[in-house]
């Protein structure tokens, strides 16, 4: 355990990381020197935190993964209720064979959840069925009306295509299950009327390719787009996440430069300091 005289350096190291101060504003903040103030941030950044949780408790979670230069994927899972970072790793990239492991460990240390939020990645999905049969996932819908209107383009030259991106600007403001219907009639009326118009376009050509994909993104998400109506700890999208993420990267870019190593380590700190604010 460190000594008494490293707990109170600690208060340094914690502005370092969590509040993007330098090293000059450290200096003139505490009195050390910058060279005394380098030789607490690497003691520091040679350790790990260690936090201890009760997984047992935590039933709704928030899922995402952000890039950090080309060699790696911060992928996280949230706390829905007290937005807290309960776990995480840092991997190659996204995908089955990176999370499906971690997903058991957390299960053998007693995480049960019952919704997890979450993008559309397939692979992931997978891998949490396999886990937590129990857990359903609860669609972001915010990346559903991104993707969907992405596809669709800012000025979509054909009526089905202006008709559907009218219809998805309408899904993140859905708060009532009144309101969650009248969308899903209105897609279904969509489709009824534009379905065979779609079908008939050449498939080379632009608008087939798409409106096919925006409607497969909607059918295909359709079932797991509304568990928060029936519970209101589960969050629609993964803004809380995201919002965190976009914080995280703003303050590590003042210490961009980092090796792997150290940069694994700044991801922790910044997750612990951040728990523990």
């Amino acid at each position: 355990m460190p000594g008494v005289k490293k707990a109170r350096e600690t208060v340094w190291f914690r502005h370092w990381v969590a509040e993007s101060y330098s090293v000059r504003q450290l200096a003139q903040l505490s009195g050390h020197s910058p060279r005394t103030l380098w030789r607490i941030i690497v003691y520091w950044m040679e350790r790990r935190p260690v936090e201890e949780f009760d997984f047992s408790r935590f039933k709704h979670l928030i899922y995402d993964g952000t890039y950090f230069h080309k060699d790696g994927c911060f992928i996280s899972l949230m706390d829905g209720r007290s937005q807290k970072i309960i776990s995480y790793i840092y991997a190659q990239k996204e995908g089955y064979k990176t999370t499906v492991e971690w997903f058991r460990e957390l299960r053998a240390r007693g995480l049960y959840p019952l919704y997890i939020t979450m993008d559309g990645e397939r692979s992931v999905i997978r891998a949490m069925a396999e886990t937590w049969s129990q857990a359903r996932i609860q669609r972001c819908l915010y990346h559903i009306q991104r993707e969907g209107m992405r596809w669709l383009r800012s000025y979509p030259k054909t009526a089905a295509g202006k008709t559907l991106r009218v219809l998805l600007k309408t899904l993140c403001q859905i708060r009532t299950k009144a309101e969650r219907d009248l969308f899903i009639q209105a897609y279904e009326s969509w489709v009824e009327a534009y379905k065979d118009f779609v079908l008939a376009l050449p498939r080379t050509q632009v608008a087939y390719k798409d409106l096919k994909k925006t409607m497969t993104l909607i059918r295909n998400a359709l079932p797991d787009m509304f568990y928060y109506l029936e519970d209101p700890l589960i969050h629609k999208t993964t803004n809380a996440l995201e919002g965190f993420y976009s914080r995280l990267k703003g303050h590590y870019r003042s210490h961009r430069g980092l090796s792997k190593k150290h940069r694994i380590s700044y991801l922790s700190w910044y997750c612990y300091f951040k728990n523990h604010g």
